[in-house]
């Protein structure tokens, strides 16, 4: 007796073999293509798991399996190395966002260093140009740091840049700039300011310094400023805007003594 052909799987009347993403399934559409481009159909790859036993493989309805064997380990394969790219781009984000700070930042205070706070002020000189918007530079010198280095150590040195830099940024909005310049130095950016807001910042920063006190190991110590103002007015590059703030400054330290 001679068999009927098989059925064609381009026949839209013969039954395919159920797609992963049914109820036993459960797999996405992304997953069905790629199992559809590397196995074809169930029916057609319907592949038992190998036997230890001499016993007869159990066919997929005696298993439930709706896909071989080899296509739930693909699937498994490919979710594993997913979430494993995913937590190796979170750890690259993580280590690049560290490494954009420690470039900008110094490495003692809680300030911007140098180069960042010049990148700062060049920004802040194009918006004047540009849209003729106000800008003010403060120049802080530190006073008596380096009785205070002297006398306690540098570590006590260390603990007195802390405590200013946190107290100008605690004085500051959101839009200005802090910026450690260099040993006892720092300078603060003021968006939107004139020389009489700054001025008055300048005096109220100077007056705390000078009552206010940090603590070294059990001992409360004092350390002061010199501020200098100096308003944006065309100055040629950042450096020559901080050469003048520093100027300044020196002029009112030399008045003090």
């Amino acid at each position: 007796m001679s068999l009927p052909p098989p059925a064609s799987q381009n026949d839209p009347d013969t039954p395919r073999a159920p797609m992963p993403g049914s109820a036993a399934g459960g797999y996405t559409a992304s997953m069905q293509n790629l199992l559809q481009s590397h196995f074809g159909t169930v029916s057609a790859l319907a592949t038992p798991r190998p036997q230890t036993t001499s016993q007869a493989a159990p066919t997929l309805a005696e298993t439930g399996e709706e896909w071989p064997y080899a296509a739930r380990a693909l699937i498994d394969s490919l979710i594993r190395e997913n979430t494993r790219l995913k937590a190796d781009m979170k750890a690259l984000s993580e280590q690049a966002q560290a490494a954009e700070h420690l470039a900008d930042h110094d490495v003692l205070t809680p300030t911007l260093n140098r180069r960042a706070f010049l990148r700062d002020m060049a920004r802040a000189m194009s918006d004047c140009k540009r849209y003729g918007e106000a800008a003010v530079l403060i120049f802080l010198d530190m006073d008596g740091f380096k009785s205070i280095n002297d006398t306690y150590g540098h570590a006590a040195g260390d603990a007195a840049l802390i405590y200013v830099a946190e107290l100008l940024k605690a004085n500051v909005r959101e839009g200005d700039s802090v910026g450690r310049m260099g040993g006892d130095e720092f300078a603060i950016l003021l968006r939107h300011a004139d020389l009489a807001v700054a001025r008055s910042k300048a005096q109220k920063l100077e007056a705390e310094l000078h009552l206010g006190t940090f603590e070294y190991q059990g001992l409360y110590l004092k350390t002061g400023g010199s501020f200098g103002v100096r308003a944006y007015d065309g100055q040629t590059s950042a450096e020559a805007w901080v050469s003048e703030a520093d100027a300044a400054m020196f002029l009112v330290k030399k008045a003090s003594r």
